[in-house]
């Protein structure tokens, strides 16, 4: 059942969103399946979330590499059956210069126009702390934006972490790694997700009085599984607040009442965020589209008439 301070949030909601949300401009990111049942969910996604005509779905790659067929396989079907325009991510981890410039000069054979250029981590995580590229490859994402740029005229997507990236000493230090992509050919930055609108905001407003010209999107991530969000918080040190931890107390096994919570938290997040001018969001969907498409709705991005 339902709190009554649940039904009073979502309706809260409900009025915020009345004078409508199509306006806004989403995208998705999905991740290439391991097996013939996670294709199948996969693809059920896409097909559901495909009617949303967002600008753009991403396809992650595995660390070292290690997705990388599988996420060509995946992108290059997303270009031959559906009317979405994919996004391959792409690292330089684990592979020399030339395997890299390989995998953009096959992207763009296959129709690829857009690239999501991250460094990456390597199979076996960082060693003592610290990022060791290969010496024949490319040292880090700014490097691999120059190359994609240098090959074909992509376009390209880059990551940004709103509370800094986990190896970096500064936040400052951050601006200035942005602004060597921007100057390598980076045209948007898409954030780590984050709970809290207030650090999205500070870290908007610090690329702006760094004079860095860069179309910047934050990352959702709806919650519904507590523990796993815990997990891949620790792994890129972004903030999980105590509001959050308190919310999904006690909800283990209360499915329902976890993807409301979920979706309430995602739209109040985003329409703080619309308030203060941001207009594109891009979701982690996990795979699974019904969290997001409902999400969407009550944001008033509804799906386009067959």
């Amino acid at each position: 059942m339902i709190s009554p301070h649940l039904q009073t949030r979502l309706s809260s909601i409900a009025r915020s969103v009345s004078s409508g949300g199509s306006h806004l401009n989403i995208s998705f990111e999905f991740f290439p399946p391991k097996s013939e049942e996670m294709e199948l969910s996969l693809w059920n996604s896409i097909r559901r979330l495909e009617g949303l005509n967002p600008s753009f779905v991403s396809v992650t790659y595995g660390a070292g590499g290690s997705t990388r067929e599988r996420t060509h396989r995946t992108v290059k079907r997303i270009l031959d059956e559906t009317s979405l325009k994919p996004a391959a991510h792409l690292t330089c981890v684990e592979a020399s210069r030339e395997e890299v410039d390989e995998v953009i000069r096959e992207y763009w054979a296959a129709g690829v126009r857009h690239i999501v250029a991250l460094r990456g981590d390597p199979p076996t995580g960082l060693q003592d702390g610290q990022y060791t590229p290969r010496a024949d490859g490319y040292q880090n994402a700014t490097e691999l934006t120059a190359a994609i740029k240098r090959i074909a005229d992509f376009e390209v997507s880059v990551g940004v972490y709103p509370e800094k990236h986990p190896q970096s000493p500064s936040l400052d230090f951050d601006l200035d790694v942005l602004r060597q992509k921007v100057d390598a050919g980076a045209t948007r930055g898409i954030s780590q997700f984050f709970f809290e609108p207030e650090t999205y905001l500070r870290f908007r407003d610090a690329v702006v009085d760094a004079s860095i010209k860069i179309e910047l999107t934050p990352g959702i991530m709806p919650v519904t599984n507590f523990k796993g969000l815990k997990r891949m918080a620790q792994a890129c040190e972004a903030n999980v607040p105590a509001w959050l931890a308190e919310l999904f107390d006690g909800l283990d096994d209360d499915t329902e009442t976890r993807k409301l919570l979920a979706s309430a938290v995602a739209v109040e997040q985003v329409l703080e965020l619309e308030r203060e001018g941001v207009t594109n969001f891009h979701f982690y969907t996990l795979n699974r589209a019904e969290l997001v498409y409902s999400i969407c709705r009550v944001l008033g991005v509804k799906a386009l008439s067959a």
